[in-house]
């Protein structure tokens, strides 16, 4: 009976592991497969607050980023924003795309990631 408790918890936990580390990958239009820090990223694929942005979106300035986004360009935004961002706060986009986490709010960027910048 303890074995057999014991290989329940096991697999509970097993699939509560999986499960959260599917909830931070990131979708690329290249097919890389990669996944979001879990700092940044709550939720999943289809409602989390992370997802990949336009480049149009972006706009590189002295010594960061400005970033316009307006609904449609992120799930989470309703409203337009604007944000700037030191490039010393952007994390590595590991498939050349720009990707946002908004946390807890869409007022709130909780995360950017940048392709690596080419001079």
């Amino acid at each position: 009976m303890r074995g057999i408790l014991m290989g329940m918890v096991i697999a509970f936990v097993s699939c509560v592991y999986a499960g959260s580390a599917a909830a931070h990958e990131a979708h690329s239009p290249k097919g890389v497969a990669w996944k979001y820090d879990g700092f940044c990223c709550n939720g999943d694929n289809h409602t989390g607050d992370c997802q990949m942005i336009s480049t149009k979106n972006v706009k590189i300035i002295k010594g960061g980023y400005e970033i316009s986004l307006g609904p449609g360009d992120h799930r989470l935004i309703t409203r337009p924003h604007h944000f700037t961002l030191p490039q010393s706060q952007a994390r590595r986009s590991k498939d050349e795309e720009y990707h946002l986490c908004l946390y807890p709010t869409e007022d709130t960027l909780r995360c950017f990631y940048a392709p690596d910048m080419s001079y």
